[in-house]
Formats: C-alpha cells, sequence, structure tokens
C-alpha cells in the first residue's frame, strides 16, 4: 500500500494558528517558519500556551516576505502588520519551567496587541541567530519553539479511528485533524497509528527519523477556529485505548520525528519508510 503525503502545515507562532501548504521547505528545526516565535508573559518570560490561553488557536498568522513581516488577526483587535527584528532586544525566556536562553523581542506594539487580544500582559520573541536546542528521544534532533520535537507526524488512518471510537460512545462529534497540530499528516495506509512504528522515512527529499510519540494534554479539546475550549473528546477516548506508561501514563497521539537530512517535501510525495519498528 502506498503511503503520500496529506496535509502540511506550520505554525508560524507557537500556540497560534497554523498555516496550511502544498509544498514547504524543511529545516534542520522543522518545517520552515514553524514556531520561530513565541508568546511569552511579560514579567518572567514562561510561554503561552493554548493549556492556559485556548483563545490563542483563533489568531491568525500570515508570514509575508520570506519571514521579514508577520499579518496578525484576531477577533476583537485590529489586525496588524509586524515588520521582524530578528536582531530584537534580548529576553530571557522560558518553557515548562526550564530555560531557554535568550530570544529577540518584537517590541511594544505587537505586545501591547497580543496582551489586548489574550487579555494577558505578553511580548512576541524570536528565536536568535544561532539558536541551538536539542530535543530528545530515539533520535533527538533540534527544535525551535516546538514543545520539544521538530516534526509532528499523524495519520487520517489514526484520526478515523479515533472518530469511529468516539461515534460509538453516540454523545459527541467527531473532531478535526487541526485539534493534533500535525505538521505533516500522512495517508494511504489502513493501519491505525501505523506512523509510531515508522523509525526512518523520506518524504520528497526530506529524511526524518522517529523520536518519541506525541503525548497530549489538554491542547485537543481545543476548537481550533473558534478558539473556545470544547471538551471532553478526544482526550477522554483515547485514554480508553492510549495509554503511555513509559510516557507517565499519558495518552498519545502522533509521531514526533527530528530531520536527519534537509530538502523540500510536497502535499502527494510518496513516502518511502526505510526502517519499522516491529508489532
Amino acid at each position: 500500500m502506498t503511503i503520500t503525503v496529506r496535509e502540511l502545515t506550520y505554525y508560524p507562532v507557537k500556540g497560534c494558528a497554523g498555516t496550511a501548504v502544498d509544498s514547504a521547505r524543511v529545516l534542520g528545526t522543522g518545517l520552515e517558519h514553524d514556531r520561530t516565535f513565541m508568546v511569552v508573559d511579560a514579567t518572567d518570560g514562561a510561554f503561552r500556551s493554548q493549556r492556559t490561553h485556548p483563545a490563542m488557536a483563533a489568531i491568525g498568522v500570515e508570514v509575508l516576505d520570506g519571514g521579514a513581516a508577520l499579518a496578525l488577526s484576531a477577533e476583537g483587535v485590529e489586525p496588524l502588520r509586524l515588520d521582524v527584528d530578528r536582531g530584537g532586544p534580548h529576553r530571557e525566556v522560558s518553557m515548562f519551567d526550564q530555560p531557554l536562553g535568550v530570544a529577540s523581542d518584537q517590541g511594544d506594539e505587537v505586545a501591547e496587541w497580543f496582551s489586548d487580544a489574550l487579555g494577558a500582559k505578553s511580548r512576541l520573541v524570536r528565536v536568535v541567530p544561532g539558536f541551538d536546542r536539542d530535543g530528545w528521544g530515539d533520535t533527538p534532533g533540534k527544535v525551535n519553539f516546538a514543545d520539544a520535537h521538530a516534526v509532528l507526524v499523524a495519520s487520517t488512518a489514526s484520526l478515523d479511528d479515533l472518530n469511529a471510537r468516539i461515534a460509538a460512545r453516540g454523545d459527541a462529534a467527531p473532531v478535526p485533524m487541526d485539534r493534533f497540530r500535525a505538521n505533516i499528516v500522512l495517508t494511504g495506509d489502513d493501519e491505525p497509528h501505523f506512523e509510531d512504528r515508522v523509525r526512518r522515512m523520506t518524504l520528497g527529499t526530506v529524511e526524518l527519523a522517529h523520536s518519541v510519540r506525541a503525548t497530549r494534554c489538554a491542547v485537543p479539546m481545543v476548537d481550533q477556529r473558534t478558539g473556545r475550549r470544547a471538551g471532553p473528546e478526544p482526550i477522554r477516548t483515547l485514554s480508553t485505548y492510549r495509554r503511555e506508561p513509559e510516557y507517565r501514563n499519558k495518552v498519545s497521539f502522533g509521531a514526533k520525528n527530528a530531520v536527519v537530512r534537509e530538502g523540500v517535501v510536497s502535499v502527494g510525495d510518496t513516502v518511502e519508510v526505510a526502517e519499522w519498528l516491529s508489532r
């Protein structure tokens, strides 16, 4: 059975809306422009996410001029065009209580914009030139401001199986793939969660290697179009069959991968799996 690339999405600002594309350049840290920006607390530099600010999901971000500018939009605030300052003042930032070092602050205007959009004093920062952060797992790789890994891969087979299980409960609607904020969605194999077993694969001219399974928090319970919590699905149903004892008993959906060869990937590309984990 032929596996192909079904969807490609990058998320310029961590936690905000993604951009679907037909083709993407893939760098060592993931899809180009993916999570190169992050919203942080204005006081202590701690990252903001949909876990505590679900409205981030509905903040639109468009990368302009090859990354030289961003167009931002959100309900209740005027749209903003931001000229990116790669050499902006350095600000100490952290994620999950772990320091990440310094990031480049993007100025007061966009800080006020995000503060108004989220109802919390915030700053927008960008990775600085030379930012060097390691992932972890089977193949650690490098990562920008994603939680810990370069590329999140999911499959239509996994989503179809999940939604069939949700339907069997009879009291909830199916969930769309965007709840899982994947970078690459694969299709063509009918086995749910086959992406867990892919240890090395080539897509277009890109080669990826497995890091870890993607464990899940509250974010998949956020409606990505409205920015409002809409749980308990899909976490409720995932918890009945996707508990991961080796990952502190969290539920999982999708697999996180490291980039071992940079290149270009496009929707429709055939996926060549070089190594599978045995069942």
